[in-house]
């Protein structure tokens, strides 16, 4: 298995998962950029998590399959803004299409 390194969100929820489900994978790399661990998948040296929300892009860029689904690890995405209450108009529809296209939210 390709794994996101222990220091991010997605590589500690699947830690967690395996232990709770009392599964040992076999780690063959840890990634901090997911990206390469996708080509590391891609090339099918393992396989690798990545959010549900990215699935079809992923599919897509790297030409792999779905191969199992964990519904209970949750990825989060932040905008950061300076502002309290965001004003400018094009990080308010950057903001708007994240809800709609990515979350069904809108």
């Amino acid at each position: 298995m390709l794994m996101p390194t222990s220091n991010t969100a997605l590589g500690r929820g699947v830690i967690q998962w395996c232990e709770e489900n009392e599964l040992h994978p076999e780690i063959v790399a840890e990634f901090d950029d997911s990206a390469l661990m996708k080509t590391f998948g891609q090339d099918g040296i393992g396989i690798f998590p990545t959010p549900s929300v990215v699935e079809v892009e992923v599919k897509r860029q790297y030409g792999v399959q779905v191969v199992g689904r964990a519904q209970e690890i949750r990825a989060r995405f932040y905008a950061i803004s300076p502002e309290r209450r965001l004003k400018n108009p094009a990080v308010m529809a950057i903001c708007e299409t994240a809800r709609e296209e990515l979350f069904g939210v809108g």
